[in-house]
Parts: structure tokens; C-alpha cells; sequence
């Protein structure tokens, strides 16, 4: 794994996040926290509860990215399908995991763990578990691949198990810059900006508050150096455009 570029795909499960009945709040925190630790975000993807759908985008993004985390479809019912599509992806059995068995025997009071929750405790052969510290039911990890629940706190308390296997890259540090500014004004300038300095991102991301346009122009960077200079001639452009206007 490079040291240098360490990239991840989350991979979100659920008809009910593609009919809009359920708002996904897992992205934005995944994103920030891996960031933090130097890994890069680069793709995001959402799939219905359909086994051949979650098998082809899994099988695709373990193979392109370091990590790839999945939310979603680990719980009693009938539609959580996640973990043997997880399996059949791998080409593993899907097996009772003893460890999870015994988490799961401790957390529900006796006779209180029938065979739909007992589903929770299956992973593909060989996967690792990850603890889940709020609600029993642990997700796990094949290889790359980690499998996570879908409820945000539960999601989230299950990262914090995890993060100390994660091996990152550089850190991307970030400027931002607001511009009341039209993006049309600025669009030549940045894009010659850009071009220069293939290095450095420069994002454009516009708004329109108290009745004025504008635009946060974020720029991102490993060398802090080239972050700076970079920020230093948009900051020049946005003065010399908001001058001129």
C-alpha cells in the first residue's frame, strides 16, 4: 500500500437510502475521519438491497481502492443481505461466527435470541470482527473490506473499533477561500490556476446568501508549502476580480 496515496469507496446498502425514506449521514462522517488519518475519500456509490448489485460494486471497488466500507443490511430481517453478498463476493461460505455468537448470547437475556437475530452473527469464513460497542451485533472485515452498520451512531461507534487498523498515507491539508463572486467571472482565472498546478485542487463550490452569490473555493494539498503558494494566487485573482466588479 503507498504510503504516499491511500484511497477508500464506501459502498452504501438500502433501498430505503434510493427512495429517500432514510437520508444517508454516513458519508460526511466517513469522510472527515478519514481524511483526518490520510486517507482520501474517492468514490461513493449507493445500491438497492439486490444481492447482485452489492456482490458487482463491491467486487469492483476492493479491487480499485486500499479500503472499502459498506453500511448497511447487517441486522435481523429478511432484506439484510449484506453479509452473504459480502460472502459471495469473496467466494466464502457464509458461517456462524462463534465469537459473534458469544457477544450476541451475552448481550440478549436468555430465549431472547431467536433465529432472526442469530442471522447477525453470520460473516463470510475467516472474517475478522469489529466491536460494535453500542447495540451487540459486531460488523466485521475480509481483506480490504469492511462491513459496517447502517444506523450513524451505531456506524460511527463501530468506526472508532476499527480506525487503529487503518494504515494512512499523507495528510491532505485544506484552504478555504470565500469569493462573492459569480463562478463565471472567476472560471477562466482558476482554471489557468489550475492548470499550472496540477498538484494542488482547487474546488468550486457556490452560494447564495443574503441575497449575494459566491463561491467557496477550496483548495487541497499534501505539501503545505504548494497549499500556500496555490492559495496565495486565488486570494490575488478573487482581489483583483472583486476590484474590478
Amino acid at each position: 500500500m503507498s504510503q504516499s496515496s491511500v484511497t477508500a469507496a464506501l459502498l452504501v446498502i438500502g433501498n430505503e437510502i434510493l427512495t429517500g425514506e432514510t437520508r444517508d449521514a454516513n458519508l460526511a462522517f466517513l469522510g472527515t475521519e478519514l481524511t483526518g488519518l490520510g486517507i482520501r475519500l474517492a468514490e461513493a456509490r449507493v445500491v438497492a438491497d439486490d444481492e447482485g448489485a452489492i456482490v458487482a460494486a463491491l467486487n469492483e471497488l476492493r479491487r480499485r481502492f486500499d479500503y472499502v466500507f459498506t453500511t448497511g443490511g447487517i441486522g435481523p430481517t429478511h432484506d439484510d443481505i449484506t453479509a452473504a453478498s459480502v460472502a459471495k463476493a469473496f467466494g466464502r461460505p457464509l458461517t456462524l461466527h462463534p465469537e459473534a455468537h458469544e457477544i450476541l448470547l451475552g448481550y440478549y437475556e436468555p430465549g431472547e435470541l431467536n433465529q432472526a437475530r442469530l442471522r447477525m452473527a453470520h460473516t463470510p469464513e475467516g472474517a475478522q470482527l469489529v466491536e460494535n460497542p453500542i447495540s451487540g451485533a459486531p460488523g466485521f472485515q475480509v481483506e480490504n473490506v469492511f462491513v459496517l452498520a447502517g444506523i450513524p451512531s451505531v456506524m460511527q461507534a463501530m468506526f472508532g473499533s476499527l480506525r487503529h487498523r487503518l494504515t494512512g498515507g499523507q495528510r491532505v491539508l485544506s484552504e478555504t477561500i470565500v469569493a462573492y463572486l459569480a463562478e463565471g467571472h472567476m472560471a477562466a482565472g482558476l482554471g489557468a490556476i489550475q492548470a499550472a498546478n496540477p498538484d494542488v485542487e482547487i474546488g468550486s463550490y457556490p452560494f447564495h446568501k443574503e441575497g449575494r452569490y459566491g463561491a467557496r473555493l477550496v483548495l487541497r494539498a499534501t505539501e503545505p508549502e504548494r497549499l500556500a503558494l496555490v492559495s496565495d494566487a486565488v486570494a490575488a485573482l478573487v482581489e483583483e476580480l472583486s476590484a474590478g466588479s
